[in-house]
């Protein structure tokens, strides 16, 4: 075989399962890792952690890409019954389950290894953050409230990050957590409707199969206004001042936003709210809170 004939195939696997994992879903829970990190780096000297700052986001990736990988695999039969997830790779065998078990696996080496560099904590607090990640996807066979797992496991993000710059614990990380955990959760409940008849016919739990669609973006706004107030409550336990609130201001036209185009009649714009919607507020919060702590004298 030609070298040729050997490279597409040799690039190819690994974008597979880049596109298995979803890579570009980090843009949701990192974001909120880096205001924490940043957060606790100017409370405990006034500057940016660089080198943390780095382990945190390969520790992030990877613990995210685990979990992915993980997912995959485990609902790899349920993906089948489904056609909006029937052509995802492990399905169509385009990536084959060995390869996703391996990725997962070099994935959590990735970020055991990442935590240790952090710090004897991060390590000690690792299983804490690994354990939700898989039960998640055994969550929709024993609980009509997945999401509440799936909260847990993004809430890790922020405490692990502010842990592994000041090595310590924070409230003010607890309440970032919390916020990132509802809205996470909260953004579910809506993706979650696309599938009610089809989890209902195969016996898949989730809040829109057992109540149905409206009670579940009635949740889910609920739980993105509880978002909201714990995002107001990280601002003010951490002293941000008008870029912060500037940043809040336009997560509310966001969560506004997404919950007005999505209706129990009109599921037909929830990947609009899902990406566009949901990224905007994790990048958004991010670039305001970094410039607000510029301009309080944060330092590199």
């Amino acid at each position: 075989m030609t070298e040729a004939a050997v490279l597409p195939g040799a690039i190819e696997k690994p974008k597979a399962f880049l596109r298995l994992v979803k890579i570009e879903h980090s843009v949701f829970a990192l974001p909120f890792a880096y205001v924490a990190a940043l957060a606790a780096g100017f409370r405990a000297s006034g500057s940016v952690h660089w080198v943390d700052l780095v382990l945190v986001t390969v520790a992030m990736v990877a613990a995210r890409t685990f979990a992915m990988a993980a997912n995959r695999i485990i609902d790899r039969r349920i993906d089948a019954q489904n056609p909006r997830t029937a052509t995802r790779e492990l399905v169509t065998g385009v990536v084959a389950v060995r390869t996703a078990v391996i990725g997962s696996v070099v994935a959590l080496v990735v970020f055991l290894a990442a935590a240790a560099a952090l710090g004897w904590l991060c390590l000690a607090l690792a299983p804490a953050a690994v354990v939700p990640l898989v039960v998640y996807p055994y969550a929709k066979r024993f609980t009509d409230f997945p999401q509440v797992i799936l909260g847990i496991a993004q809430a890790v993000a922020p405490i692990g990050a502010w842990i592994a710059i000041t090595g310590h614990w924070s409230w003010a990380a607890v309440v970032l957590g919390l916020a990132v955990g509802t809205w996470i959760g909260g953004f579910d409940l809506i993706y979650a409707c696309q599938d009610v008849e089809v989890d209902r016919r195969i016996g898949v739990r989730s809040v829109p199969a057992r109540f149905g669609v409206r009670a579940a973006l009635i949740a889910s706004l609920v739980t993105h206004v509880v978002t909201f107030g714990l995002f107001v409550v990280f601002g003010l336990m951490e002293h941000f001042g008008a870029l912060w609130w500037v940043g809040i201001a336009a997560t509310a036209v966001a969560f506004g936003y997404e919950h007005a185009i999505v209706r129990p009649t009109d599921l037909s714009k929830v990947n609009r709210a899902f990406f566009t919607a949901n990224g905007f507020v994790g990048i958004a919060l991010f670039v305001f809170a970094l410039a607000d702590l510029i301009v309080r004298g944060l330092h590199g």
